[in-house]
């Protein structure tokens, strides 16, 4: 606009506050802009209406407000002398059988897989309405059915990539990811081998599907998983291919980390070690460092996984180091992780290398400062625990002496 107008309150989106483009009237009676709404109910994945707080259910009718939608037009026309232009007849979304059809022709020949997958992403792209009917065409299975195929034939990378990236975009429903899970374990393998041998962009797009897959899968399937898996996954961490991967790759490992028997798997597949140097790296956001953390404290719970970070040169340190370093999260993360060391793998040369490091100390430190209540409460039982061989020790600076408790 090139100068201030006033511009009628019910012109506006409710959730946005900005002009609407295209008004959309849903089942409790409000009108929004199209594009927020289903953003708000789909994306976002809330269920309720955002002025009323009535429940909206899945199915409810999102209806085109064409009155308000002219009136709106008609308004932009007589306000075009200060700078608002006209807002354009929206197209409408795509139903499900323009999707059916698309879908039917794909199958017929090869050439027209190409095409398919070209048209899905563009019709995707375009509204959340849309993605609605590609997911109810049955698409989800038909993208996951060609992604096997073209691994069971060792086929070009390309039309994977492709079908990978509308797959994860479409923000399936609970319910398809379910049956993505289901394919009788196909599915998850095709995944795991484009982890290996995939491109980058395949690489993350298949983990962060993985980690939506699984959000909803039962403890059933999360325990059975093969070592084949978490040998990809961490392997995705190590290599750092995208920020986007390493976060979901984290993700992933948090829901699977929660089984004492997955633990002892990540930990065979040198998930501590890669941890490690991911703590060690100091160019990880904050967020980044906390998953870290908390998937190593989840690691150190199993003796296998204590003893791989004592392995490492630079484990306890780098732990330590993070201590009111980071955030209040991560320090209490990385004090949990030394409590485990120091109750379940204590020996002489731990406990020797902790004063050498200053761990001892800053665990006094701890004490001094407003690190969060839980964080103090776990430094304070390290130090108890220990204190016949910490608590007169040189290591120990003057000033902090006193606050070794008793």
């Amino acid at each position: 606009m090139d100068e201030e107008i006033d511009v009628p309150s019910f012109f506006l989106c409710p959730i946005s506050l900005e002009i609407m483009k295209d008004p959309v009237t849903i089942s409790t009676g409000i009108t929004y802009d199209r594009e927020s709404i289903e953003k708000w109910l789909f994306s976002s994945k809330n269920k309720t209406c955002p002025v009323t707080k009535q429940v909206v259910s899945e199915d409810s009718d999102i209806t085109p407000n064409h009155t308000l939608r002219r009136l709106l037009q008609a308004w932009c026309t007589m306000n075009a002398s200060h700078g608002i232009e006209r807002i354009p007849t929206p197209k409408p979304p795509v139903n499900k059988s323009q999707i059916d059809k698309l879908l039917r022709e794909a199958k017929k020949s090869p050439n027209g897989l190409a095409k398919c997958l070209s048209e899905l992403r563009s019709i995707s792209s375009q509204s959340e309405a849309n993605k609605r009917s590609i997911e109810a065409a049955g698409a989800g299975e038909f993208l996951a059915s060609t992604i096997i195929n073209n691994i069971k034939n060792d086929r070009e990378n390309v039309e994977n990539e492709e079908a990978l990236s509308i797959l994860y975009n479409l923000n399936l429903s609970e319910d398809v990811l379910k049956t993505l899970i289901g394919k009788e374990g196909e599915f998850v393998e095709a995944l795991i081998k484009l982890m290996q041998r995939g491109s980058d962009e395949s690489r993350t797009y298949a983990v962060m599907l993985l980690r939506s897959m699984f959000e909803v899968a039962d403890s059933m399937r999360m325990t059975n998983v093969k070592p084949a898996f978490f040998v990809q996954v961490v392997q995705v961490l190590n290599d750092q291919i995208s920020q986007q991967a390493s976060k979901a790759t984290l993700q992933l490992l948090i829901q699977f980390c929660q089984w004492g028997r997955n633990r002892t798997k990540a930990v065979e597949s040198g998930a501590v070690m890669v941890l490690i140097e991911l703590l060690l790296d100091t160019s990880s956001d904050r967020r980044t460092l906390e998953m870290t953390l908390l998937v190593l404290d989840m690691l150190c719970s199993c003796a296998e996984g204590r003893a791989e970070l004592l392995t490492h040169s630079a484990g306890l340190a780098v732990v330590s180091k993070k201590i009111m370093r980071v955030s209040k999260v991560a320090s209490e993360r990385a004090v949990k992780i030394l409590f485990s060391i120091c109750k379940f793998s204590p020996t002489s040369n731990v406990l020797q290398e902790m004063m050498q490091l200053g761990i001892v100390a800053k665990l006094c430190l701890v004490l001094q400062v407003d690190s969060g209540s839980k964080t103090k409460e776990k430094a304070r039982e390290i130090l108890k625990l220990h204190a016949r061989t910490w608590k007169n020790s040189t290591c120990i600076p003057s000033n902090l002496v006193s606050s070794y408790p008793s």
